[in-house]
């Protein structure tokens, strides 16, 4: 059983009305066990219904608002009548939605094109603000209002003996939650129910809430306004403080769910409740105070607002930007409220779309209690207005005497006279012109000259109405409203519309609500140069829990925060961001680097070893200095070519060597300078066939001087006969014929995949190093392993025949020259590895310089100064020894 069949089940039990027991009883299927008699007294509860405005007519439409703001006590003793007590405090708005609806229901009744002949009626009843009072009358305005009833009554189910007219539709209620109860509890009647400013998205499930339809846009609309407006001024980092109910947290889910992928965030949600209205304000002013978040969304009731400004003036809370949705944007005590303008200047706002009704300024203006004197809404804000009572009694406290007669509404300006700019009130009007569109539509049809001779006639007259006809029609409704604009119902809903306002200091005079926008259904239109923002100037604030990163970076998120929340890392060398708020960076192609900003790629420099930069010039002067050097030596060996010094061991091959170190140090600056094909070819084929010449001279002199030596022990003198004069001519000629295989490997390797100059773009930076390619790398192979094959035996030699006589022993500066030799090539192969563009061909340099080098002053410096500096030594006899 639902809860609303409990409710009317305990109503029931209490008999306060027996009338609506049968009525309602009968719709929701419930047997009830009441004892009815032929005759009985039907006592209603006194409510706020018996101070109503009542306009009969041939169809009667309802209306329920919240006109009095002081509701009396409550008696829950259901044995006693419990709502006695009248409302007190009458509210200007609300009474001005009222007469909205009287002024509209007599327009329609002047109009000669909507309900002709029909005169529509009112019974509106104000329900103080109370839920339970709102249902009662609810209640008895779908039953018809009587005091008197019989059994008849009860079984009729709509209207009394007396011909009291039951409403087949209510506009009302002011407030989500009591629209929702009563919604439905009128929902088994099929009575539908029109709202002018239940906003809940609620309502708009049609299972839940058939009969329910709104004049009021859902907040669906304003909350992803927000959320639009948040993305558009990217307002990263918003705080957020909202009513504790279905009205802020409905509205909160929905700006979540819109920004959600938009990286918008959170920075905090604070609720009020109105029970504790000032520890939770204070509370939500600490946590503003608190926060970085310089943009605050809120969805509560401007009387909450307030408390939750006083909180922030006392904490001297200021730059703020508050984002105000349609509860408090237009409240006009907020914005003449001093505190306000110290916190909350520049206040942006959401508000219900405000449009003129042609004539109801005159209509309001012209009221007057001495043309409707059974008008008791009307006599008790007289009297609230002008302290008197203009009849015989008073209706409330605030008369103090008769009024003089001579009171009108031209001078006085309130909310109540104030009608330049209608929100509500024209939702109201809306309404009105809804149920008189869908009472028009079931109402017409194609008449006879005989009525009664159409029995096929589906017309209904203003007697039969019944409610689920009225509720197809309101469905169905689409037409033009006097103000030129097209209204239809999808589901529940109209078309969304809304103003955004903006709340602006005009100099020394009073701060006024300023249009800078509108909002038609999803789609945002703004005039961004019309805003006045919380810092007084047209500079948009700014609301970020991190700066957005800039060209050049990238984002990252911080650990266990939102996302909205990250550090910004710089791009890594060769790559670029080129855009604000790079979740990445990107790579830039092979032949392209990152600029120093890393925000665009640039084309990579070539780079090679040149003569012009410093380290060329270094390497040159360092191969030319050996080539001199070595020319010097030949020279001074040239000279004294019949000493014994130079004659010993050979002179030819002593030559030929000078003649190799000479071509090692030359093949050097072939590596120096912009690559080109000729150069690369020829920097390998100098570069081996320089070394294996060397190193094949030194090879043949430590091979004549082991067995020259070898020789001279007993039982070895025919060791020497296979290295005379003629068997050296032929090591040499063999060792000739090596070296021209070598260069036959050469030629082959340069033919068919010869070194060419290519850019080395595996090797990151801007500077790309133009370097000669390996080409094959089996002919690089073949050419590097026969040096180091050659190499490898001369130190083998050379090491054997390191005890031989000290004064005659050029074996062991051959050995010395070949260990450093082994040693430069050995450190040789991770240095280049490890070195980095043009420097590994500088260390190849240095490689070829420093064994040239060595080669050089280990083998020919001795003997340099022997023929120079100490020629007394330059002898046979010195040179034999023992």
């Amino acid at each position: 059983m639902s809860w609303a069949k409990w409710i009317f089940i305990l109503w029931s039990c209490t008999a306060p009305s027996l009338l609506l027991v049968g009525l309602v009883g009968r719709q929701l299927g419930l047997q009830v066990g009441v004892q009815v008699v032929q005759t009985v007294t039907c006592s209603r509860w006194g409510t706020p219904g018996d101070q109503g405005l009542f306009e009969d007519g041939d169809v009667i439409i309802g209306g329920l608002f919240n006109l009095h703001y002081n509701p009396p006590a409550i008696n829950y003793d259901f044995t006693q009548r419990p709502y006695n007590n009248t409302c007190t405090g009458v509210q200007n708005l609300p009474l001005q939605y009222i007469y909205a609806m009287v002024f509209a229901v007599e327009e329609i009744n002047h109009s000669i094109n909507l309900l002709p002949g029909i005169k529509l009626g009112y019974h509106i009843r104000d329900n103080c603000g109370l839920p339970q009072w709102a249902l009662q009358a609810a209640l008895l305005l779908v039953g018809g209002d009587s005091t008197n009833c019989n059994t008849r009554a009860l079984q009729s189910g709509y209207g009394q003996e007396r011909g009291d007219k039951p409403i087949p539709l209510i506009i009302g209620c002011s407030s989500s939650a009591t629209t929702q109860t009563v919604a439905k509890i009128l929902e088994p009647l099929s009575v539908p129910l029109i709202s002018y400013t239940a906003s809940c998205p609620c309502l708009s499930d049609r299972h839940q809430y058939p009969n329910f339809f709104r004049t009021m846009a859902s907040d669906i609309y304003q909350a992803r306004a927000f959320a639009q407006l948040a993305i558009h001024f990217n307002w990263t980092w918003i705080g957020a403080v909202i009513t504790d109910n279905d009205y802020g947290h409905v509205a909160l889910k929905i700006f979540e769910e819109a920004i959600q992928g938009a990286e918008v965030c959170l920075a905090f949600v604070e609720t009020l409740q109105r029970e504790n209205i000032v520890s939770d304000a204070r509370r939500a002013a600490l946590t503003i105070q608190a926060s970085d978040a310089r943009v605050i969304l809120i969805f509560t009731w401007y009387t909450d607002v307030l408390e939750l400004f006083l909180q922030l003036d006392k904490l001297n809370v200021t730059n703020r930007q508050f984002l105000a949705s349609e509860a408090w944007s237009t409240s006009g005590d907020l914005l003449q409220n001093p505190v306000t303008s110290k916190v909350a200047a520049g206040v942006f706002g959401v508000a219900i779309r405000s449009l003129t009704i042609p004539g109801f300024g005159n209509y309001i203006r012209s009221l007057n209690p001495s043309h409707r004197p059974h008008d008791e809404f009307l006599r008790e804000f007289w009297e609230k207005e002008f302290k008197c009572s203009p009849g015989l009694t008073s209706v409330s406290s605030y008369a103090s005497k008769p009024c003089s007669g001579t009171e009108t509404l031209e001078e006085v300006q309130n909310h109540f006279t104030d009608t330049s700019k209608l929100r509500v009130t024209y939702n109201v009007y809306l309404a009105v012109y809804v149920a008189a569109h869908a009472l028009h539509s079931l109402l017409s049809c194609p008449y006879t000259d005989s009525i009664s001779e159409n029995e096929n006639s589906t017309c209904s007259f203003p007697t039969d109405i019944k409610p689920i006809e009225v509720l197809q029609h309101v469905a169905k409704i689409n037409f033009i409203t006097p103000q030129g604009e097209q209204l239809y119902f999808q589901g529940a809903d109209i078309h969304a519309k809304y103003d955004l306002l903006n709340w602006q200091n005009m100099g020394e005079g009073p701060a006024k609500f300023v249009l800078i926008g509108r909002v038609d259904g999803f789609d945002l239109h703004l005039n961004e140069s019309a805003i006045q923002w919380t810092t007084g100037s047209n500079q948009v604030p700014v609301s970020v829990c991190s700066e957005r990163c800039p060209p050049g970076t990238r984002m990252a998120p911080r650990k266990g925060q939102p996302v909205c929340c990250f550090d910004c890392i710089p791009c890594a060398d060769g790559e670029i961001s080129n855009k604000t708020g790079s979740l990445h960076c990107d790579r830039c192609p092979s032949e392209f680097w990152s600029n120093a900003k890393r925000t665009t790629c640039i084309p990579r420099q070539l780079d090679f070893l040149s003569f012009n930069e410093t380290l060329g010039i270094t390497l040159t002067a360092v191969a030319v200095s050996g080539v001199t050097v070595t020319t010097a030596v030949f020279v001074v060996f040239l000279h004294y070519r019949q000493t014994p010094m130079v004659r010993a061991n050979n002179s030819e091959l002593s030559f030929l060597l000078l003649v190799s170190i000479k071509l090692c140090f030359l093949c050097s600056l072939v590596f120096i300078g912009r690559p080109s094909d000729w150069s690369c070819r020829f920097q390998q084929a100098a570069f081996g066939i320089s070394f294996v010449l060397c190193i094949s001279c030194l090879k043949v002199k430590t091979i004549v001087v082991l067995a020259a030596f070898r020789s001279a022990r007993p039982g070895a003198e025919a060791l020497m006969k296979w290295f005379g004069p003629g068997q050296q001519r032929g090591s040499v000629f063999f060792f000739t014929c090596v070296q021209v295989r070598h260069v036959i490997i050469c030629i082959i390797w340069l033919s068919i995949s010869p070194p060419v100059p290519k850019s080395d773009l595996d090797v990151p930076g801007l500077k790309v190093t133009l370097k000669c390619a390996t080409g094959s790398v089996v002919g690089f192979s073949l050419v590097l392993g026969y040096i180091g094959l050659l190499g490898c035996t001369s130190f083998l030699l050379a090491f054997l025949a390191r005890k031989l006589p000290d004064n005659f022993n050029e074996a062991k500066l051959i050995t010395f020259s070949m260990l450093i030799f082994c040693a430069v090539w050995v450190a040789f192969v991770p240095a280049y590895v490890s070195s980095p563009g043009k420097y590994a061909v500088a260390v190849e340099i240095f490689a070829i310089l420093a064994s040239s080098y060595g080669l050089l002053f280990c083998i020919f410096a001795p003997k340099c100064f022997i023929i120079l500096l100490r020629p007394e030594k330059n002898t046979k006899k010195h040179l034999m020894g023992r």
